[in-house]
């Protein structure tokens, strides 16, 4: 039988996405529903790590200074349009373009909880049974879920690729927000607090400790 969103699901709207506040919309992301649907494939899963990139003034954002290239210009889109980057010629990261065109703001979602079509995130992942590492880590949402880079300016508010909410929201003491992780090279940016976090998920990756709440 052909795997259905459940009704209570509402698709995240462009105002979501087009606000200007990178952090905050980080922050509102933990709880949202990552859906995915490729090929009569149905997967999704909840939220619970991401990690936001504040665009020219930010030294670890890859749209750093306004650069513009081939793979950042995406950035500079209309909120709510997918981002997905290649790291170490391996992993395929997944970002949220947000803010109005021409302001290169985005979210990295870094973790989630699986909830539909785990079987296929199974298969994908060549994982025999389901534990955390399954959706644990940037690269391994966007395997799971099957994004892949040609997946990049794919727009949110369509239906292959797009978040949900479902009424649930962690609580401000569920939450936590950290340094981002591995991104060393950007000097004093990179201790800036931009990474949020579900503090009681086993699927949260890296270190758990919090700066503030």
């Amino acid at each position: 039988m052909l795997q259905k969103t459940p009704k209570h699901w509402a698709k995240l709207p462009a105002s979501f996405y087009q606000r200007s506040n990178v952090l905050l919309i980080a922050k509102e992301l933990l709880g949202k529903i990552l859906v995915t649907h490729f090929d009569g494939v149905l997967t999704a899963a909840r939220i619970v790590e991401t990690e936001a990139y504040n665009g020219a003034v930010d030294k670890a954002s890859h749209a750093y200074n306004n650069r513009r290239t081939a793979r950042t210009e995406v950035m500079f889109a209309q909120g709510g349009t997918a981002y997905v980057y290649l790291c170490y010629g391996i992993h395929h990261l997944f970002n949220v373009v947000t803010n109005t065109q021409g302001t290169p703001h985005a979210v990295l979602i870094r973790a989630a909880e699986p909830l539909l079509g785990v079987e296929d995130m199974l298969l994908r992942t060549g994982k025999p049974k389901l534990d955390s590492t399954l959706t644990r880590g940037p690269g391994n949402v966007s395997k799971a879920l099957g994004i892949a880079t040609h997946h990049t300016n794919t727009s949110l508010l369509q239906s292959e690729i797009y978040i949900a909410c479902d009424g649930y929201q962690p609580t401000k003491n569920q939450i936590a927000a950290t340094p981002r992780i591995g991104v060393d090279y950007a000097g004093d940016d990179a201790l800036l607090p931009y990474r949020f976090i579900v503090k009681d998920s086993v699927y949260v990756s890296g270190k758990k400790g919090s700066t503030k709440g």
